[in-house]
């Protein structure tokens, strides 16, 4: 039987969610985040973390310059100090979910930090909502991604990065962050039944000065893996080693789209320069089977073997 969605005269209310720690030492796009997603919702509920910069002063202007009246922030104390927490980015859940905790609307949509929506797809992400709302077996939208590498004009098209994931969640599903805050699951850890949302995700976390991009490994790797060594410490070595150097690794191509308008600044102060031509391509022997299945899915079109932690609603492309 065909699915029918029943449409809904009430326009449902819509609340944005995020979290941000440490933003500025970081370089974080978190004010372009937060201002490409602010036309779409009506609250913006920012979780963010104690930290030692300027982060939240910077937000509490920016609530009473630009926040409409919508923003709420609270602060929040990341649990550092716990061996038990950093392990596998559960800590980023866990402080995804006290903002969701927070947010009042039937629809949610969720941006990290580093995660920009573009202003010409703003209508289809409504429209999206809309069409969806009033079909309660649709739980959450899922959007297609841009990943960033090295550069605002190249991008990450391969196994090694996810193709889409879920960034608009139906409330009342009960969905909860999970893992490192990637996707979603229903509280009992099955998977929500999403559609699409025709609309791309920005994701610019592999985009910052190579400093700023170490000190954030650096910090990030303690998240998955526990406090670094002594030797690590001192030397600012991150528990990845040298990954986060930009290199011309498998899968990296041109980027011939637009940038987000919210974005325009900070790309033209961009403030180092990486060459993707001129870099050394870099190989591992795991690389042989990427590209194997690469080449199969540009020709067929279909990604095999691949991972989702969502159902995606049948006669719905891949």
């Amino acid at each position: 039987m065909a699915e029918h969605t029943v449409s809904s005269p009430i326009h449902p209310k819509i609340s944005g969610f995020t979290l941000i720690r440490n933003g500025v030492e970081f370089d974080f796009p978190f004010l372009e985040s937060l201002l490409s997603l602010l036309p779409l919702v009506d609250e913006l509920i920012i979780n963010v973390g104690r930290g030692t910069d300027k982060t939240l002063a910077i937000l509490e202007e920016f609530a009473r310059a630009e926040g409409c009246g919508k923003i709420q922030i609270f602060e929040s104390t990341w649990p550092l100090d716990d061996p038990k927490k950093k392990r596998d980015g559960c800590i980023l859940s866990e402080q995804t979910n006290l903002a969701l905790d927070r947010c009042t609307g039937d629809w949610c949509i969720y941006l990290q930090a580093d995660e920009v929506l573009h202003e010409k797809e703003h209508n289809k992400i409504r429209q999206a909502i809309l069409r969806h709302h009033g079909n309660p077996g649709i739980e959450g939208l899922v959007f297609d991604y841009f990943h960033f590498y090295g550069s605002y004009e190249v991008i990450q098209h391969s196994r090694s990065v996810y193709r889409k994931e879920v960034r608009a969640i139906r409330k009342c599903s009960g969905a909860r962050s999970v893992g490192d805050a990637q996707s979603f699951r229903k509280q009992e850890g099955s998977k929500l039944m999403v559609a699409q949302a025709d609309a791309h995700i920005f994701h610019y976390g592999w985009v910052r000065t190579p400093e700023a991009m170490r000190e954030k490994t650096f910090f990030m790797d303690q998240l998955y893996h526990g406090d670094p060594t002594t030797e690590a410490q001192q030397t600012r070595t991150p528990y990845t080693g040298d990954n986060y150097r930009y290199k011309r690794i498998i899968g990296l191509k041109q980027f011939d789209g637009s940038h987000p308008e919210v974005m325009r600044e900070r790309i033209q102060k961009k403030g180092w320069h990486w060459d993707l031509e001129k870099s050394p391509r870099v190989w591992t022997v795991s690389d042989l089977k990427k590209i194997i299945l690469n080449f199969v899915e540009s020709v067929t079109g279909k990604r095999l073997f691949e991972y989702r932690s969502y159902r995606l609603r049948k006669n719905q492309p891949s």
